[in-house]
């Protein structure tokens, strides 16, 4: 049987450890969202700070802990890092999850590195080629998840086919989509358009047991049109990333233009739409198709994100979407 433990990446993020311990206590918080028993959570990285830290927010609900005695810093190559920093607390999180300590592994650090480490010492589940960075978002009314988002750059046409199987497969088992929709992003409608890559894989997706739309262009992604969005990596970062401080300059200048013109309580009268493209709200991004749950969070995380993605691992897990994954990818 899986083990259940989702072991927690302390040293990883721009401002670590302190908003991942908070994040950890939230994540267990008795009238919090995630409500996890702290049991659940394997705290990885330099022990004596994490007990400090447990002590200065209020002490420690029962947390197991795993010393790591490194850090991976944001800005290192991920290769690099990972050769000479073998008791990082990245590497020692995801050789947790190996070992069966836990089923689960959040890291909010170095993304490359968390890539990296869980491709090497994890593998992938079988039969899957390359494993996918999964983004779900609730931009428009209902979920919509896009992959990859950056773990493969240079993709072969047999991915965009497994990516859309394994987001149709996480899309059904987490958030309840009976037959997600699934499209390929593209420059254009017709089947004809695009590169040569997104030619070959249109009758892929075309020919496979998929729920598959056919191409989508940018635009529909705020149109609803599809549950599921694949493309490669590159792409798939630079529109996540667009669309994430887009719209946040977007708010911040419709309510500077509010308060100009007299309008009072625009930040409260638009507090959901703060909440829709607040990337602490989804905490974090599955890499799909690696042999264990993997979720890797934003840097900048606070509290609520870390918080979030633990809470996101905890789904994945108990939901077996791996399992379902190589079901999936089987048939």
């Amino acid at each position: 049987m899986q083990n259940k433990r989702i072991a927690l990446d302390i040293m990883g993020g721009d401002h670590a450890p302190d908003p991942i311990v908070r994040g950890a206590l939230l994540a267990c918080a008795r009238d919090g969202k995630w409500r996890l028993s702290p049991e659940r959570l394997l705290l990885v990285g330099d022990e004596a700070l994490i007990r400090a830290k447990l002590r200065e927010f209020g002490g420690d609900p029962g947390f197991p802990i795993r010393n790591a005695t490194q850090v991976i810093g944001m800005g290192e190559s991920p290769a690099q890092a990972l050769r000479a920093k073998p008791d990082s607390s990245i590497a020692s999180m995801v050789l947790a999850t190996k070992a069966g300590e836990a089923g689960a592994a959040v890291s909010m650090g170095n993304t490359g590195a968390v890539v990296g480490a869980a491709t090497l010492l994890l593998g992938t589940l079988a039969g899957v080629k390359r494993p996918g960075i999964a983004v779900t978002l609730d931009m428009t009314g209902h979920p919509i998840t896009l992959l990859d988002m950056g773990a493969n750059i240079a993709p072969k046409a047999e991915h965009y086919l497994q990516y859309g199987v394994m987001g149709a497969v996480y899309m059904r088992d987490c958030l309840g989509v009976a037959s997600p929709r699934v499209g390929l992003l593209n420059i254009g409608e017709e089947e004809s358009k695009g590169t040569e890559l997104l030619k070959e894989a249109y009758p892929l997706l075309k020919g496979s047991k998929l729920n598959f739309i056919g191409n989508i262009e940018g635009n529909d992604i705020f149109k609803g049109k599809a549950d599921v969005i694949v493309t490669d990596g590159f792409t798939g970062n630079v529109v996540l990333k667009l669309m994430e401080e887009f719209a946040t300059f977007l708010l911040k200048l419709t309510v500077g233009e509010l308060a100009k013109n007299g309008v009072t309580g625009a930040p409260e009268a638009l507090g959901r739409v703060k909440q829709a493209i607040d990337y602490s709200e989804y905490g974090g991004a599955l890499l799909l198709g690696a042999n264990g749950v993997v979720v890797i969070g934003h840097g900048r995380s606070d509290a609520n994100a870390v918080a979030n993605a633990v809470g996101l691992a905890a789904r994945a897990l108990d939901a077996n979407v791996n399992e379902d994954i190589v079901q999936g990818l089987s048939a």
